[in-house]
């Protein structure tokens, strides 16, 4: 039986993993037999074992367990809102916008939601209301945790400042409940909030400050949430100058060490008139509505010397303006396709941004997965995958070993459809790149149980995070519907 183990581990080991089965049978008779030649009939039986047990895996998924029911549009988040899973001693707590109800005006009403899980039982807690319901799916509420282990709760922001909510006392898994008490209004008005640790044991929020054309910035707290300062000036205000109505959306990963911020965002014309001159895209010679978002530009913040940098390492003048933003911040000239969310991002082996991007194709109804990085100076994109709308929000992962995962939503075709369809997703699909993203092999279907969730469609997948913001191994996050117009979703967690 070990020998069996170690056959096993080799089998499964980072080197091997991610070839094909018939390099693996190649390495191991090749390398292996006459390295012990007294281990050959194990070999073999190791090999016949390992080859069902791989088969089996390449066509069964883990088991995503859903919770929360009775969700709206966005009852999980894209990349701009985050987190809203964190694993805090022992026990994953979760937000979501759920317990929703049709509305008058079609969108469902959803109240921001709490629940718990346990990683050693595999079971949920019931579901605890934080709040009333509202109609406006950008109140969805995000988790994070302080360094006494208190729990901080943010939601109903939208260009307000929403209700913070601070646990009492730190949270354990002993607790039944949870004690809240009101935070300290963040900022006057906040968009699309998304928390990380700092180096220096802060949590930095970083947002939008008002409406689709204002600034995004950030604040940081060393007092657990009592207090929260900015930089002088904020990042980026593309409309600023000669440039109105000019717009961005952000994503954003913090460095591993906890002081680089990295931005990666994209621009658009949010022209209110709908002048179809300002909206015309030159690329497919028609008018488009001001969904569509181009081109990729980069920011690294400096929390330490609080100084922003682009990708060559040169300090930006901020605030960051359109024309600005292009001869300074811009690292990908989309050259007109179009994109709804911006893209997810991780890190690479020396701690640099790298991207999953949705972008239009061959015409607006044929969208792409791209996978960026900068090779020798220069930035690299790799086609990996067909998307079902420019609005499905995957998620990018490294191993420690190199591969990359791209978690992705497909379909079959272009996802048009009512309410809920409107912002993308389908089936949840994990591809991988074991050379650095140069190709991609589509490794495994990931979405819930087809005889009891045919033809859902799923979307906005992210990890559940550690208290300094680093994704937990195994555990993702998404939600899912069925209906058109319903508001009716399911979210689920998926559990290696």
């Amino acid at each position: 039986m070990e020998r069996l183990r170690k056959m096993a581990q080799l089998w499964e080991s980072p080197f091997l993993r991610f070839r094909s089965r018939e390099m693996r049978v190649g390495y191991f008779f090749q390398d292996m037999t006459p390295r012990y030649p007294s281990w050959k009939n194990t070999i073999y039986g190791a090999l016949m074992m390992a080859l069902s047990i791989s088969t089996l895996a390449k066509d069964v998924a883990p088991a995503a367990v859903p919770f929360g029911e009775t969700g709206k549009f966005n009852m999980l988040y894209d990349v701009r809102q985050r987190p809203q899973a964190i694993l805090l001693n022992e026990l994953v707590y979760i937000v979501y916008n759920g317990d929703a109800e049709p509305s008058k005006n079609g969108n469902g009403a959803a109240r921001p939601m709490l629940i718990t899980y346990n990683p050693a039982t595999r079971t949920f807690s019931d579901s605890v209301k934080l709040d009333e319901r509202t109609n406006d799916h950008h109140d969805m509420p995000i988790i994070w945790a302080d360094e006494r282990d208190h729990l901080h709760v943010l939601y109903g922001c939208h260009r307000d400042p929403g209700t913070y909510l601070i646990s009492k006392s730190p949270v354990s898994p002993e607790d039944d409940t949870i004690a809240w008490r009101k935070g300290p209004d963040i900022a006057p008005g906040i968009s699309y909030p998304t928390v990380f640790r700092t180096f220096d044991d802060g949590e930095v929020l970083y947002y939008r400050t008002a409406g689709h054309n204002s600034s995004w910035t950030y604040k940081i707290s060393r007092d657990n949430g009592e207090t929260w300062l900015g930089p002088k000036d904020d990042l980026t205000d593309l409309d600023l100058l000669s440039f109105p109505e000019w717009s961005s959306y952000h994503g954003k990963v913090m460095s591993r060490d906890g002081r680089y911020l990295h931005v990666g965002y994209t621009d658009y014309d949010d022209v209110k008139s709908n002048d179809p001159l300002r909206l015309f895209n030159p690329r497919y010679g028609q008018p488009v509505s001001n969904e569509w978002k181009y081109n990729l530009s980069y920011l690294k913040v400096d929390l330490k010397e609080r100084i922003v940098l682009n990708a060559d390492g040169e300090e930006l003048e901020t605030p960051i303006h359109l024309e600005y933003s292009k001869d300074h911040a811009q690292i990908w000239d989309t050259a007109w396709r179009g994109a709804g969310v911006p893209p997810a991002m991780a890190l690479d082996a020396e701690g640099e941004p790298i991207f999953l991007h949705v972008l239009s194709g061959d015409d607006l109804a044929s969208p792409s997965y791209y996978y960026l990085r900068r090779e020798n100076g220069l930035w690299k994109n790799t086609r990996i995958c067909f998307a079902s709308h420019q609005w499905s929000s995957g998620y990018l992962q490294r191993d420690s070993d190199g591969t990359l995962h791209a978690y992705v939503l497909v379909w079959d075709g272009y996802l048009e459809g009512g309410y809920m369809d409107k912002h993308g997703g389908g089936r949840l699909e994990e591809w991988v790149s074991s050379n650095d993203g140069d190709t991609w092999t589509k490794h495994r279907d990931l979405s819930p149980d087809p005889t009891k969730y045919a033809g859902w469609r799923f979307n906005n997948v992210q990890p559940v995070v550690r208290p300094n913001g680093h994704p937990v191994d195994g555990m993702l996050i998404f939600y899912g519907w069925l209906d058109e117009d319903l508001p009716e979703a399911q979210a689920f967690l998926l559990h290696e």
